[in-house]
């Protein structure tokens, strides 16, 4: 399955906002997305309960996968955003 590693870039890192946002987009994708930080196992894009999860700060790398290469892109692009801006 194809995978971008991005940089998490919303200040409060892939909290309730952010999450949120990221999760809707997911969620109207063609194809399943997810998302994992280094080491961990992933989860699925279209849930915010589960991106929370992650823990994932400012700064943390975490990995986008889909088979769907726009949805990869529009998914790891929001998670480098400040979507708290």
């Amino acid at each position: 399955m194809p995978s971008k590693t991005v940089t998490v870039g919303s200040a409060v890192g892939l909290h309730a906002r952010p999450a949120a946002t990221i999760a809707a987009a997911a969620a109207a994708q063609s194809a399943p997305v997810t998302l994992a930080t280094e080491g961990g196992e992933p989860v699925d894009a279209g849930s915010a309960l589960l991106i929370m999860t992650l823990g994932a700060a400012k700064g943390d790398s975490v990995t986008v996968e889909s088979d769907d290469e726009g949805a990869l892109t529009a998914i790891a692009d929001l998670v480098e955003a400040d979507l708290d801006a």
